[in-house]
Protein backbone atom coordinates (compact mmCIF):
# COMPACT_ATOMS: atom_id res chain seq x y z
CA UNK A 1 0.00 0.00 0.00
CA UNK A 2 1.20 3.15 -1.06
CA UNK A 3 1.28 5.22 2.58
CA UNK A 4 3.01 8.89 1.06
CA UNK A 5 1.91 9.85 -2.35
CA UNK A 6 5.44 10.03 -4.47
CA UNK A 7 5.78 13.77 -5.08
CA UNK A 8 6.93 13.68 -8.80
CA UNK A 9 3.50 11.62 -9.82
CA UNK A 10 1.64 15.26 -8.95
CA UNK A 11 3.85 16.58 -11.87
CA UNK A 12 2.34 13.85 -14.04
CA UNK A 13 -0.71 14.34 -13.28
CA UNK A 14 -0.38 18.09 -14.10
CA UNK A 15 0.76 16.95 -17.73
CA UNK A 16 -2.06 15.03 -18.39
CA UNK A 17 -4.42 17.89 -16.87
CA UNK A 18 -3.39 20.97 -18.95
CA UNK A 19 -4.59 20.38 -22.16
CA UNK A 20 -8.14 20.11 -20.79
CA UNK A 21 -8.15 23.31 -18.23
CA UNK A 22 -8.31 27.26 -19.38
CA UNK A 23 -5.65 29.04 -19.73
CA UNK A 24 -5.75 30.65 -16.41
CA UNK A 25 -5.47 27.37 -14.61
CA UNK A 26 -2.98 26.31 -16.75
CA UNK A 27 -0.68 28.97 -15.82
CA UNK A 28 -2.23 28.31 -12.13
CA UNK A 29 -0.86 24.45 -12.59
CA UNK A 30 2.52 25.20 -14.68
CA UNK A 31 3.82 27.63 -11.91
CA UNK A 32 2.44 26.31 -8.05
CA UNK A 33 2.75 22.66 -9.33
CA UNK A 34 6.38 22.65 -9.25
CA UNK A 35 6.54 24.76 -5.96
CA UNK A 36 4.06 22.02 -4.37
CA UNK A 37 6.54 19.39 -5.82
CA UNK A 38 9.44 21.12 -4.21
CA UNK A 39 7.48 21.49 -0.60
CA UNK A 40 6.85 17.81 -0.55
CA UNK A 41 9.94 17.04 -1.18
CA UNK A 42 11.21 18.66 2.30
CA UNK A 43 8.53 18.31 3.87
CA UNK A 44 9.11 14.22 3.80
CA UNK A 45 11.82 13.28 6.27
CA UNK A 46 14.56 11.14 5.13
CA UNK A 47 13.94 7.58 5.02
CA UNK A 48 10.30 7.93 3.86
CA UNK A 49 9.52 5.39 1.68
CA UNK A 50 6.20 3.91 0.76
CA UNK A 51 5.56 0.51 -1.13
CA UNK A 52 3.35 -1.67 -3.18
CA UNK A 53 2.71 -5.52 -3.71
CA UNK A 54 3.45 -6.04 -7.42
CA UNK A 55 3.51 -10.12 -8.14
CA UNK A 56 5.42 -11.30 -5.79
CA UNK A 57 8.07 -8.51 -5.48
CA UNK A 58 7.34 -5.33 -3.13
CA UNK A 59 8.15 -2.31 -5.05
CA UNK A 60 9.11 1.05 -3.68
CA UNK A 61 7.76 4.07 -5.49
CA UNK A 62 9.16 6.58 -2.89
CA UNK A 63 12.17 6.35 -0.90
CA UNK A 64 13.43 9.95 0.24
CA UNK A 65 17.43 9.84 0.51
CA UNK A 66 19.85 12.61 0.90
CA UNK A 67 21.05 12.34 -2.61
CA UNK A 68 17.48 11.58 -4.39
CA UNK A 69 15.92 15.01 -2.43
CA UNK A 70 19.11 17.05 -4.00
CA UNK A 71 18.29 16.03 -7.44
CA UNK A 72 14.53 16.04 -6.78
CA UNK A 73 14.98 19.79 -5.54
CA UNK A 74 17.27 20.99 -8.72
CA UNK A 75 14.29 19.06 -10.91
CA UNK A 76 11.64 20.82 -8.98
CA UNK A 77 13.38 24.34 -9.83
CA UNK A 78 14.04 23.39 -13.23
CA UNK A 79 10.36 22.60 -13.59
CA UNK A 80 8.92 25.71 -12.50
CA UNK A 81 12.21 28.18 -14.12
CA UNK A 82 11.19 26.29 -17.26
CA UNK A 83 7.37 26.91 -17.01
CA UNK A 84 8.01 30.23 -16.33
CA UNK A 85 10.14 30.66 -19.62
CA UNK A 86 7.83 28.88 -21.55
CA UNK A 87 4.48 30.35 -20.04
CA UNK A 88 3.64 32.32 -22.85
CA UNK A 89 4.67 31.17 -25.91
CA UNK A 90 5.07 27.22 -26.04
CA UNK A 91 2.15 24.88 -27.10
CA UNK A 92 0.11 22.99 -24.86
CA UNK A 93 1.42 19.78 -26.01
CA UNK A 94 5.00 20.95 -25.13
CA UNK A 95 4.35 22.28 -21.47
CA UNK A 96 2.01 19.01 -21.03
CA UNK A 97 5.01 16.71 -21.96
CA UNK A 98 7.15 19.21 -20.07
CA UNK A 99 5.68 18.48 -16.76
CA UNK A 100 5.25 15.13 -17.43
CA UNK A 101 9.16 14.89 -18.12
CA UNK A 102 10.17 16.44 -15.36
CA UNK A 103 8.01 14.37 -12.42
CA UNK A 104 8.94 11.28 -14.31
CA UNK A 105 12.37 12.69 -13.07
CA UNK A 106 11.74 13.64 -10.09
CA UNK A 107 9.88 9.83 -9.99
CA UNK A 108 13.51 8.41 -10.82
CA UNK A 109 15.28 10.38 -8.03
CA UNK A 110 12.54 9.10 -5.20
CA UNK A 111 12.52 5.31 -5.57
CA UNK A 112 14.04 3.12 -3.97
CA UNK A 113 13.69 0.05 -6.54
CA UNK A 114 15.05 -0.96 -9.83
CA UNK A 115 11.30 -1.70 -11.55
CA UNK A 116 9.86 1.80 -10.49
CA UNK A 117 12.94 3.13 -11.55
CA UNK A 118 12.42 1.22 -15.28
CA UNK A 119 9.10 3.04 -15.42
CA UNK A 120 10.16 6.48 -14.57
CA UNK A 121 12.80 6.09 -17.10
CA UNK A 122 10.77 4.99 -19.48
CA UNK A 123 8.21 7.79 -19.14
CA UNK A 124 10.90 10.21 -19.17
CA UNK A 125 11.84 9.22 -22.77
CA UNK A 126 7.86 9.60 -23.54
CA UNK A 127 7.84 13.01 -21.99
CA UNK A 128 11.06 14.51 -23.16
CA UNK A 129 10.14 12.52 -27.14
CA UNK A 130 7.03 15.08 -27.07
CA UNK A 131 8.83 18.34 -25.72
CA UNK A 132 10.76 17.59 -28.87
CA UNK A 133 8.26 17.09 -31.41
CA UNK A 134 6.28 19.59 -29.88
CA UNK A 135 8.40 22.43 -31.90
CA UNK A 136 6.50 21.66 -35.12
CA UNK A 137 9.07 21.91 -37.62
CA UNK A 138 10.28 18.80 -40.10
CA UNK A 139 13.62 19.07 -38.47
CA UNK A 140 12.67 18.29 -35.16
CA UNK A 141 10.21 15.56 -35.71
CA UNK A 142 13.03 13.46 -37.80
CA UNK A 143 14.83 14.64 -34.90
CA UNK A 144 12.89 12.92 -32.02
CA UNK A 145 12.38 9.91 -34.65
CA UNK A 146 16.03 9.52 -33.86
CA UNK A 147 15.71 10.49 -30.14
CA UNK A 148 13.14 7.78 -29.36
CA UNK A 149 15.36 5.05 -31.52
CA UNK A 150 18.12 5.87 -29.27
CA UNK A 151 16.55 5.82 -26.26
CA UNK A 152 14.34 2.89 -26.71
CA UNK A 153 17.39 1.01 -27.70
CA UNK A 154 18.82 2.32 -24.40
CA UNK A 155 15.93 1.19 -22.85
CA UNK A 156 15.64 -2.30 -23.62
CA UNK A 157 19.31 -2.53 -23.26
CA UNK A 158 18.38 -1.71 -19.62
CA UNK A 159 15.64 -3.47 -19.19
CA UNK A 160 17.64 -6.82 -20.09
CA UNK A 161 20.37 -5.78 -17.73
CA UNK A 162 17.68 -5.49 -14.78
CA UNK A 163 15.79 -8.83 -15.48
CA UNK A 164 18.99 -10.82 -15.26
CA UNK A 165 19.94 -8.93 -12.33
CA UNK A 166 16.84 -9.80 -10.48
CA UNK A 167 17.33 -13.05 -11.58
CA UNK A 168 20.71 -13.79 -10.53
CA UNK A 169 19.75 -11.66 -7.22
CA UNK A 170 16.73 -12.56 -6.35
CA UNK A 171 16.77 -8.35 -5.66
CA UNK A 172 15.28 -5.17 -7.20
CA UNK A 173 16.65 -2.32 -4.79
CA UNK A 174 18.00 0.12 -6.57
CA UNK A 175 21.16 0.13 -4.89
CA UNK A 176 24.70 -0.57 -5.58
CA UNK A 177 25.24 -2.96 -8.43
CA UNK A 178 28.82 -2.94 -9.99
CA UNK A 179 30.12 -5.27 -12.26
CA UNK A 180 30.71 -8.62 -10.70
CA UNK A 181 27.25 -10.58 -13.19
CA UNK A 182 27.22 -9.48 -16.88
CA UNK A 183 23.59 -8.02 -16.15
CA UNK A 184 25.58 -5.37 -14.63
CA UNK A 185 27.60 -4.29 -17.56
CA UNK A 186 23.75 -3.71 -19.64
CA UNK A 187 22.70 -1.80 -16.48
CA UNK A 188 25.54 0.30 -17.13
CA UNK A 189 25.29 0.84 -20.74
CA UNK A 190 21.95 1.37 -20.33
CA UNK A 191 22.32 4.49 -17.59
CA UNK A 192 25.58 5.60 -20.04
CA UNK A 193 23.08 5.54 -23.25
CA UNK A 194 21.18 8.26 -21.68
CA UNK A 195 24.26 10.29 -20.16
CA UNK A 196 25.44 10.64 -23.28
CA UNK A 197 28.59 8.27 -23.48
CA UNK A 198 30.75 7.37 -26.57
CA UNK A 199 29.57 5.87 -29.25
CA UNK A 200 25.82 7.94 -28.40
CA UNK A 201 27.15 10.96 -27.83
CA UNK A 202 25.72 12.81 -30.42
CA UNK A 203 22.43 12.54 -30.24
CA UNK A 204 22.57 15.59 -27.98
CA UNK A 205 23.44 17.75 -30.55
CA UNK A 206 21.21 16.10 -32.76
CA UNK A 207 18.53 16.82 -30.74
CA UNK A 208 18.12 19.37 -28.62
CA UNK A 209 19.08 22.32 -31.03
CA UNK A 210 15.84 21.08 -32.94
CA UNK A 211 13.44 21.89 -29.96
CA UNK A 212 11.88 25.20 -29.47
CA UNK A 213 13.71 27.74 -27.52
CA UNK A 214 11.81 26.75 -24.31
CA UNK A 215 12.14 22.95 -25.33
CA UNK A 216 15.76 23.14 -25.07
CA UNK A 217 15.39 24.32 -21.73
CA UNK A 218 13.51 21.51 -20.54
CA UNK A 219 15.44 19.10 -22.31
CA UNK A 220 19.17 20.24 -21.20
CA UNK A 221 17.89 19.09 -17.30
CA UNK A 222 16.84 15.91 -16.56
CA UNK A 223 17.68 13.11 -19.02
CA UNK A 224 21.39 13.56 -18.48
CA UNK A 225 21.04 14.37 -14.70
CA UNK A 226 18.99 11.34 -13.91
CA UNK A 227 21.45 9.36 -15.70
CA UNK A 228 24.12 10.61 -13.83
CA UNK A 229 22.16 9.55 -10.51
CA UNK A 230 21.26 6.56 -11.29
CA UNK A 231 25.24 6.24 -11.85
CA UNK A 232 25.70 7.44 -8.45
CA UNK A 233 23.69 5.23 -7.02
CA UNK A 234 24.94 1.50 -8.51
CA UNK A 235 28.23 2.42 -10.13
CA UNK A 236 30.26 4.77 -8.08
CA UNK A 237 33.83 3.68 -7.93
CA UNK A 238 33.29 1.89 -11.05
CA UNK A 239 37.43 3.07 -12.77
CA UNK A 240 35.89 2.54 -16.21
CA UNK A 241 34.11 6.12 -15.87
CA UNK A 242 37.21 8.03 -15.21
CA UNK A 243 38.16 7.35 -18.59
CA UNK A 244 34.53 7.54 -20.41
CA UNK A 245 34.22 10.78 -18.50
CA UNK A 246 37.41 12.14 -19.65
CA UNK A 247 36.71 11.40 -23.07
CA UNK A 248 33.59 13.09 -22.89
CA UNK A 249 35.16 16.38 -21.52
CA UNK A 250 37.58 16.54 -24.57
CA UNK A 251 34.88 15.37 -26.96
CA UNK A 252 32.60 17.70 -25.81
CA UNK A 253 35.31 20.84 -26.26
CA UNK A 254 36.84 19.92 -29.51
CA UNK A 255 33.35 19.72 -31.30
CA UNK A 256 31.98 22.85 -29.32
CA UNK A 257 34.42 24.62 -30.59
CA UNK A 258 34.39 23.61 -34.37
CA UNK A 259 30.42 24.39 -34.29
CA UNK A 260 28.68 27.63 -35.55
CA UNK A 261 25.26 27.14 -34.32
CA UNK A 262 24.95 28.62 -30.76
CA UNK A 263 22.36 26.10 -29.40
CA UNK A 264 24.59 22.93 -31.01
CA UNK A 265 27.25 24.84 -29.04
CA UNK A 266 25.60 24.51 -25.63
CA UNK A 267 24.71 21.05 -26.58
CA UNK A 268 27.88 19.83 -26.98
CA UNK A 269 28.85 21.77 -24.11
CA UNK A 270 26.59 19.51 -22.21
CA UNK A 271 28.41 16.13 -23.29
CA UNK A 272 31.46 17.93 -22.16
CA UNK A 273 30.20 18.91 -18.36
CA UNK A 274 28.38 15.84 -17.84
CA UNK A 275 32.15 14.05 -18.59
CA UNK A 276 33.05 15.78 -15.14
CA UNK A 277 30.64 13.82 -13.95
CA UNK A 278 30.77 10.89 -14.58
CA UNK A 279 35.04 11.49 -13.95
CA UNK A 280 34.44 11.96 -10.35
CA UNK A 281 31.42 9.19 -9.96
CA UNK A 282 34.52 7.15 -11.50
CA UNK A 283 36.79 8.18 -8.40
CA UNK A 284 34.24 7.40 -6.18
CA UNK A 285 35.30 9.01 -2.86
CA UNK A 286 33.05 10.71 -0.95
CA UNK A 287 34.37 14.13 -1.68
CA UNK A 288 34.10 13.11 -5.31
CA UNK A 289 30.72 11.84 -4.85
CA UNK A 290 29.83 15.76 -3.23
CA UNK A 291 31.61 17.11 -6.48
CA UNK A 292 29.52 14.96 -9.05
CA UNK A 293 26.09 15.62 -6.60
CA UNK A 294 27.38 19.78 -6.49
CA UNK A 295 28.28 19.80 -10.05
CA UNK A 296 24.84 18.40 -11.76
CA UNK A 297 22.50 20.89 -9.40
CA UNK A 298 24.90 23.68 -10.24
CA UNK A 299 24.59 22.23 -14.01
CA UNK A 300 21.47 22.34 -14.56
CA UNK A 301 21.14 25.96 -13.19
CA UNK A 302 23.96 27.85 -15.35
CA UNK A 303 22.84 25.32 -18.11
CA UNK A 304 19.49 26.09 -18.24
CA UNK A 305 20.30 29.80 -17.57
CA UNK A 306 22.75 30.18 -21.17
CA UNK A 307 19.88 27.79 -23.19
CA UNK A 308 17.59 30.20 -21.96
CA UNK A 309 19.88 33.26 -23.22
CA UNK A 310 20.40 31.59 -26.87
CA UNK A 311 16.44 30.92 -27.05
CA UNK A 312 15.46 34.11 -26.48
CA UNK A 313 18.09 35.45 -29.31
CA UNK A 314 16.19 32.79 -31.68
CA UNK A 315 13.20 33.71 -30.36
CA UNK A 316 13.61 37.81 -31.24
CA UNK A 317 15.74 36.92 -34.25
CA UNK A 318 14.98 33.69 -35.58
CA UNK A 319 18.71 32.99 -36.01
CA UNK A 320 20.99 30.70 -34.26
CA UNK A 321 24.16 30.54 -35.96
CA UNK A 322 27.40 32.71 -34.47
CA UNK A 323 27.95 33.93 -38.40
CA UNK A 324 24.79 35.43 -38.64
CA UNK A 325 24.79 37.23 -35.02
CA UNK A 326 26.81 39.55 -33.10
CA UNK A 327 26.38 43.16 -31.11
CA UNK A 328 23.10 41.80 -29.69
CA UNK A 329 23.96 43.74 -26.34
CA UNK A 330 23.29 47.06 -28.17
CA UNK A 331 19.63 46.04 -28.08
CA UNK A 332 19.02 43.08 -25.79
CA UNK A 333 21.27 44.05 -22.62
CA UNK A 334 19.31 41.94 -20.06
CA UNK A 335 19.86 39.29 -22.28
CA UNK A 336 23.59 39.79 -22.96
CA UNK A 337 23.79 40.10 -18.71
CA UNK A 338 22.01 36.88 -18.29
CA UNK A 339 24.11 34.97 -20.47
CA UNK A 340 27.31 36.52 -19.98
CA UNK A 341 26.47 35.43 -15.51
CA UNK A 342 25.62 31.79 -17.36
CA UNK A 343 29.25 31.81 -19.52
CA UNK A 344 30.70 33.02 -16.29
CA UNK A 345 29.02 30.45 -14.06
CA UNK A 346 29.73 27.48 -16.62
CA UNK A 347 33.62 28.86 -16.38
CA UNK A 348 33.91 28.24 -13.13
CA UNK A 349 35.12 31.89 -12.21
CA UNK A 350 35.38 33.09 -8.60
CA UNK A 351 31.89 33.84 -7.24
CA UNK A 352 29.79 31.82 -9.52
CA UNK A 353 28.04 28.60 -8.56
CA UNK A 354 30.75 26.73 -11.16
CA UNK A 355 33.34 28.01 -8.51
CA UNK A 356 32.32 26.33 -5.53
CA UNK A 357 30.99 23.15 -7.32
CA UNK A 358 33.00 21.80 -10.19
CA UNK A 359 36.25 21.96 -7.91
CA UNK A 360 35.31 19.62 -5.92
CA UNK A 361 35.59 17.37 -8.44
CA UNK A 362 39.26 18.32 -9.19
CA UNK A 363 40.34 18.39 -5.80
CA UNK A 364 39.05 14.73 -5.25
CA UNK A 365 41.65 13.72 -8.29
CA UNK A 366 43.97 15.46 -6.30
CA UNK A 367 43.27 13.83 -2.82
CA UNK A 368 42.97 10.63 -4.53
CA UNK A 369 46.62 10.60 -6.05
CA UNK A 370 45.34 10.79 -9.65
CA UNK A 371 47.83 13.72 -10.82
CA UNK A 372 46.68 12.79 -14.56
CA UNK A 373 43.03 12.84 -14.36
CA UNK A 374 43.58 16.16 -12.67
CA UNK A 375 45.81 17.50 -15.17
CA UNK A 376 43.21 16.87 -17.46
CA UNK A 377 40.83 18.47 -15.90
CA UNK A 378 42.49 21.34 -14.87
CA UNK A 379 42.97 21.63 -18.72
CA UNK A 380 39.60 20.60 -19.63
CA UNK A 381 38.57 23.78 -17.50
CA UNK A 382 40.41 25.96 -19.54
CA UNK A 383 38.90 24.48 -22.62
CA UNK A 384 35.53 25.11 -21.15
CA UNK A 385 36.27 28.55 -20.78
CA UNK A 386 37.19 28.83 -24.65
CA UNK A 387 33.70 27.37 -25.96
CA UNK A 388 31.51 28.22 -23.27
CA UNK A 389 32.19 31.21 -21.22
CA UNK A 390 33.84 33.29 -24.29
CA UNK A 391 32.82 31.24 -27.07
CA UNK A 392 29.16 31.72 -26.68
CA UNK A 393 28.70 35.34 -25.41
CA UNK A 394 30.85 36.74 -27.50
CA UNK A 395 29.99 35.92 -31.20
CA UNK A 396 26.12 35.98 -30.22
CA UNK A 397 26.38 39.35 -27.99
CA UNK A 398 29.42 41.12 -29.21
CA UNK A 399 32.73 41.03 -31.68
CA UNK A 400 31.10 42.39 -34.88
CA UNK A 401 27.65 44.13 -35.30
CA UNK A 402 25.39 42.09 -37.44
CA UNK A 403 22.75 45.06 -37.58
CA UNK A 404 20.01 43.00 -35.63
CA UNK A 405 18.54 45.39 -33.22
CA UNK A 406 15.90 43.05 -31.61
CA UNK A 407 14.54 43.48 -28.01
CA UNK A 408 14.89 41.59 -25.31
CA UNK A 409 12.25 38.86 -24.82
CA UNK A 410 9.00 38.85 -23.27
CA UNK A 411 8.94 39.87 -19.28
CA UNK A 412 8.49 36.12 -18.18
CA UNK A 413 11.43 35.23 -20.36
CA UNK A 414 13.44 37.68 -18.57
CA UNK A 415 12.04 36.87 -15.29
CA UNK A 416 13.48 33.03 -15.71
CA UNK A 417 16.53 34.39 -16.39
CA UNK A 418 16.91 36.52 -13.44
CA UNK A 419 16.24 33.59 -11.32
CA UNK A 420 18.73 31.17 -12.56
CA UNK A 421 21.25 34.42 -12.23
CA UNK A 422 20.61 34.65 -8.78
CA UNK A 423 21.19 31.34 -8.00
CA UNK A 424 24.23 31.14 -10.14
CA UNK A 425 25.58 33.75 -7.85
CA UNK A 426 23.87 33.03 -4.83
CA UNK A 427 25.69 29.81 -4.72
CA UNK A 428 28.87 30.75 -5.13
CA UNK A 429 28.79 33.76 -2.89
CA UNK A 430 27.67 31.21 0.01
CA UNK A 431 28.85 28.19 -0.77
CA UNK A 432 28.74 26.83 2.78
CA UNK A 433 24.55 26.69 2.81
CA UNK A 434 24.81 25.12 -0.26
CA UNK A 435 27.24 22.49 0.92
CA UNK A 436 24.37 21.36 4.00
CA UNK A 437 22.75 19.27 0.83
CA UNK A 438 25.33 17.42 -0.26
CA UNK A 439 25.21 13.61 0.54
CA UNK A 440 28.37 13.67 2.02
CA UNK A 441 29.94 16.34 4.94
CA UNK A 442 31.57 18.63 3.42
CA UNK A 443 34.77 20.08 5.09
CA UNK A 444 35.95 22.07 1.69
CA UNK A 445 36.92 25.28 1.72
CA UNK A 446 37.10 26.79 -2.22
CA UNK A 447 37.89 30.42 -1.05
CA UNK A 448 41.59 29.85 -0.50
CA UNK A 449 44.58 32.12 -2.06
CA UNK A 450 45.68 28.82 -3.53
CA UNK A 451 42.54 28.23 -5.71
CA UNK A 452 41.72 31.33 -6.21
CA UNK A 453 45.21 32.31 -8.06
CA UNK A 454 45.35 28.88 -9.55
CA UNK A 455 41.82 29.04 -11.45
CA UNK A 456 42.28 33.33 -12.16
CA UNK A 457 45.54 32.00 -13.94
CA UNK A 458 43.77 29.52 -15.80
CA UNK A 459 41.33 31.82 -17.21
CA UNK A 460 43.31 34.46 -17.98
CA UNK A 461 45.73 32.28 -20.34
CA UNK A 462 42.55 30.61 -21.84
CA UNK A 463 41.26 34.10 -22.06
CA UNK A 464 44.44 35.50 -23.66
CA UNK A 465 44.44 32.39 -26.19
CA UNK A 466 40.86 32.56 -27.31
CA UNK A 467 41.45 36.22 -28.20
CA UNK A 468 44.98 36.00 -29.73
CA UNK A 469 43.65 32.76 -32.02
CA UNK A 470 40.37 34.82 -32.85
CA UNK A 471 41.12 34.44 -36.73
CA UNK A 472 41.14 30.99 -36.57
CA UNK A 473 37.89 30.47 -34.69
CA UNK A 474 35.61 33.15 -36.90
CA UNK A 475 32.68 31.17 -37.61
CA UNK A 476 32.06 30.26 -40.87
CA UNK A 477 29.37 28.09 -42.57
CA UNK A 478 30.77 24.56 -42.21
CA UNK A 479 29.35 21.31 -40.55
CA UNK A 480 31.08 19.07 -37.94
CA UNK A 481 30.76 15.38 -38.73
CA UNK A 482 29.48 13.25 -35.72
CA UNK A 483 29.05 9.38 -35.45
CA UNK A 484 24.95 10.84 -35.77
CA UNK A 485 26.28 11.05 -39.50
CA UNK A 486 26.30 7.13 -39.07
CA UNK A 487 22.68 6.46 -38.11
CA UNK A 488 21.32 9.87 -40.01
CA UNK A 489 23.07 9.67 -43.74
CA UNK A 490 25.35 6.47 -43.61
CA UNK A 491 22.54 3.55 -42.73
CA UNK A 492 19.92 4.82 -44.19
CA UNK A 493 21.72 5.32 -47.66
CA UNK A 494 22.92 1.56 -47.16
CA UNK A 495 19.07 0.36 -46.22
CA UNK A 496 18.18 2.28 -49.54
CA UNK A 497 20.31 0.98 -51.54
CA UNK A 498 20.44 -2.53 -50.32
CA UNK A 499 16.61 -2.62 -50.34
CA UNK A 500 16.80 -1.57 -54.36
CA UNK A 501 19.37 -4.35 -55.07
CA UNK A 502 17.05 -6.84 -52.72
CA UNK A 503 13.78 -6.36 -55.24
CA UNK A 504 16.22 -6.31 -58.17
CA UNK A 505 18.00 -9.73 -57.44
CA UNK A 506 14.01 -10.86 -55.94
CA UNK A 507 12.34 -10.10 -59.10
CA UNK A 508 15.70 -11.43 -61.06
CA UNK A 509 15.14 -14.47 -58.62
CA UNK A 510 11.83 -15.21 -59.61
CA UNK A 511 11.78 -15.12 -63.15
CA UNK A 512 14.45 -17.99 -62.83
CA UNK A 513 12.33 -20.21 -60.51
CA UNK A 514 9.66 -19.69 -62.66
CA UNK A 515 11.62 -20.35 -66.09
CA UNK A 516 13.31 -23.29 -64.50
CA UNK A 517 9.71 -24.81 -63.41
CA UNK A 518 8.19 -24.19 -67.07
CA UNK A 519 11.22 -26.10 -68.06
CA UNK A 520 10.32 -29.24 -66.11
CA UNK A 521 7.24 -29.11 -66.41
CA UNK A 522 8.07 -29.18 -70.69
CA UNK A 523 10.57 -32.02 -69.85
CA UNK A 524 8.06 -34.10 -67.76
CA UNK A 525 4.96 -33.45 -69.65
CA UNK A 526 3.36 -36.56 -71.42
CA UNK A 527 0.92 -35.33 -73.36
CA UNK A 528 3.13 -34.44 -76.02
CA UNK A 529 4.89 -36.83 -78.40
CA UNK A 530 7.88 -35.06 -78.09
CA UNK A 531 8.07 -34.99 -74.29
CA UNK A 532 11.02 -37.28 -73.03
CA UNK A 533 8.58 -39.30 -70.58
CA UNK A 534 6.01 -39.74 -74.03
CA UNK A 535 8.65 -41.51 -75.98
CA UNK A 536 8.82 -45.42 -76.83
CA UNK A 537 11.53 -46.91 -74.56
CA UNK A 538 12.87 -50.05 -75.01
CA UNK A 539 11.44 -53.25 -72.59
CA UNK A 540 15.42 -53.61 -70.97
CA UNK A 541 16.08 -50.09 -70.42
CA UNK A 542 12.85 -50.13 -68.17
CA UNK A 543 14.05 -53.04 -66.27
CA UNK A 544 16.95 -51.34 -65.89
CA UNK A 545 15.52 -48.57 -64.35
CA UNK A 546 13.31 -50.21 -61.90
CA UNK A 547 16.57 -52.25 -60.62
CA UNK A 548 18.17 -49.23 -60.14
CA UNK A 549 15.27 -47.71 -58.06
CA UNK A 550 14.68 -50.42 -56.21
CA UNK A 551 18.77 -51.18 -55.25
CA UNK A 552 18.20 -47.37 -54.23
CA UNK A 553 15.22 -48.14 -52.26
CA UNK A 554 17.07 -51.21 -49.99
CA UNK A 555 20.27 -49.26 -49.31
CA UNK A 556 18.38 -46.66 -47.73
CA UNK A 557 16.17 -48.92 -45.84
CA UNK A 558 19.63 -50.56 -44.52
CA UNK A 559 21.19 -47.20 -43.61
Amino acid sequence: MIEHFPPGLLLVIIGLLLPFVSVLWKRVLLLAGPMLVLLLVWTLPLGTSSSVMFLEYQLAPLEITVLGRLFATVFALMAFAGALYALNQAKTLELSAAMIYAGSAIGVALCGDLFSMFVFWEVMTLGSTLVLWAAGTDSAWKASFRYLMVHLFGGVVLMVGIVAHVYASGSIEFGPIGLSHWSGYLILAGFLVNAGAPPFSAWIADAYPEASPSGSVFLSAFTTKTAVFTLMICFAGTTALIYIGLYMVFYGIIYALLENDMRRILAYSIVNQVGFMITAIGIGSELALNGAAAHAFAHIIYKGLLLMAAGSVLYQTGKRKCSDLGGLFQSMPLTTLYGTIGALAISSVPFTSGFVTKSLETAAAAHERLAWVWFLLLAASAGVFLHAGIKFPWFVFFQKDSGLRPADPPATMRWAMALFSALCIGIGLVPQLFYQILPYPVSYQPYTLSHLVTQFQLLLFAGAAFFVLLPMMKRTLTISLDFDWFYRRLFPSVVERGSVAFVHWDQRLRQSCVALVYRMLDFLALHLPEARLSRTRLTSSMVMWVAVILTGYLTLSFV
